[in-house]
């Protein structure tokens, strides 16, 4: 049996990933999410097991202290960690895995395995971005606020990943690496392999070309 590919996606907080990630997953059968821990409460909706594993933070602290996560961080007062069991079980499978993580769980994961291919999720603009965030309708204005604090600072990693991803949500369009990085953010261009628009086909055709160059 073939083994599965590795797959990490990042962004800031309301960027489209997880929207992305499961439509991506959605449309090739051979692509499934990693389901991390966390201490945080459901959401509405929310299925233990399926869109995390809901832990208690006595639980978790033995997990860690145990080497059974690959990376862990605290975001925002609640605790999340990828299980290296749960991915190598799946990739032993013959599926490919997205980890949706930050970009400090990114890191861990390509010390870990380098071969995995990592992608960088960018809103069209910080006013989209703020939108996003409000018509989720999940945070207060105060959360909301410190999220877009932090969004510039999150962003500024980029240039750690392979792959850049622009989830515009509309007609789509195709940027340079240098026309995005000054229109959308105001950087300049360092380090990444290739950015490409949100169209399914293409996010799948890049990610086959950038696994296979690993």
């Amino acid at each position: 049996m073939t083994k599965g590919k590795l797959f990490i996606f990042s962004a800031a907080s309301g960027t489209g990933k997880t929207s992305l990630a499961k439509a991506l997953v959605e449309s090739t059968p051979d692509i499934a999410f990693s389901v991390s821990h966390t201490t945080r409460a459901p959401r509405p909706g929310e299925q233990h097991g399926v869109h995390y594993y809901f832990v208690t933070r006595e639980e978790f602290e033995r997990m860690v202290a145990n080497g059974e996560f690959v990376e862990h961080a605290t975001v925002f007062g609640n605790s999340y960690g990828t299980s290296k069991q749960v991915i190598e079980d799946q990739i032993k499978s013959g599926k490919s895995v997205i980890l949706d993580i930050d970009w400090q769980g990114a890191r861990a994961i390509k010390k870990w395995r380098p071969e995995a291919v990592s992608i960088f999720i960018l809103p069209p603009s910080r006013a989209a971005l703020r939108e996003r965030l409000t018509n989720r309708k999940q945070d207060s204005q105060e959360i909301i606020d410190r999220r877009m604090r932090e969004a510039v600072a999150e962003m500024s990693h980029y240039s750690e990943f392979d792959l850049l991803v622009v989830f515009a949500q509309a007609p789509r369009r195709v940027y340079t690496r240098e026309q995005l990085m000054e229109m959308v953010w105001g950087w300049d261009y360092v380090g990444v392999d290739r950015v490409v628009d949100v169209h399914i086909s293409n996010l799948r055709k890049a990610l086959d070309d950038s696994s296979a160059e690993q």
